[in-house]
């Protein structure tokens, strides 16, 4: 091993020990009781993040006892037309604080929210925004690309993508890269970031990554229901919005039904 070659690692395994450091000290709280404290710690210091197009505020929280940062996010912008960068063009596009809180609420109804970290809408800096519990996280998935490093249970960690992209087929998100991926403890995959989701097209954006469903997952999308959805992600979903999101959910549960149909249940579900 060269030195440069020493250096790399001692200075991951740095970031490892210092990573562990904060997770032990991440407080026992209920979801609850995190929602409470985002909604009324006193903010006691700000400062930019260079993560995401966005750039999203970090803030650290103090309510006299508990002390802990949280990402706050105000943009909330409509075009008409937008272009990305691969040259897709998006009618009625929208970027907004909004679907993050959606999505989080969407991802309760699902029993995904434990992949999500906690997000309520409160005011700061003169703007309202989404405000979300800061993640005790290693790395992201461009970190984790660039070092190339390989999650230890390559099963369990497929699992946790397959989760990732159903919900993102879900709420057609425009953005899901790699930035956006997060890494815990034991290599938990964390989605942050869905203000360009929740698109008006009723269609499925890309079913390549569309490979297995979690079994409870697509039980909990047959189940999901119009009505339900606009109670609990009002305001910040609008009715077309929700009934785009219900076709696609439409077409989800179809396309895996036709995969356990020409394929077999122990091939598609786990």
């Amino acid at each position: 091993m060269t030195r440069f070659h020493r250096v790399v690692v001692a200075a991951f395994i740095c970031l490892l020990t210092a990573g562990a450091a904060v997770i032990a000290q991440e407080p026992n709280l209920t979801e609850d009781q995190i929602r409470q404290f985002l909604l009324t710690a006193k903010v006691v210091n700000s400062r930019q993040t260079n993560k995401g197009v966005t750039e999203p505020s970090r803030l650290t929280l103090s309510n006299g006892t508990l002390t802990h940062d949280a990402s706050f996010q105000a943009i909330d912008e409509f075009r008409s037309t937008f272009q990305a960068p691969d040259g897709t063009v998006d009618n009625h596009f929208r970027d907004s604080y909004h679907f993050d809180i959606a999505a989080y609420e969407l991802a309760k109804l699902l029993g995904l929210n434990d992949m999500m970290p906690v997000y309520v809408e409160r005011s700061w800096g003169g703007h309202k925004g989404s405000l979300s519990w800061w993640l005790p996280v290693k790395m992201d998935e461009q970190d984790r690309r660039n070092r190339k490093l390989t999650p230890p249970d390559a099963n369990a960690w497929g699992m946790q993508m397959n989760r990732m992209w159903v919900f993102s087929q879900l709420v057609r998100d425009t953005d899901r890269n790699a930035t956006n991926m997060l890494i815990g403890e034991n290599w938990k995959l964390w989605m942050i970031d869905f203000t360009r989701a929740f698109r008006l097209q009723h269609a499925l954006d890309d079913n390549v990554r569309l490979t297995m469903c979690d079994r409870h997952l697509l039980e909990n999308l047959r189940q999901l229901d119009e009505a339900t959805v606009m109670e609990k992600t009002k305001p910040h979903l609008n009715k077309s919005q929700v009934k785009a999101l219900m076709a696609r959910r439409d077409l989800l549960v179809a396309f895996f039904d036709k995969q356990i149909a020409e394929k077999g249940e122990k091939a598609v579900l786990y």
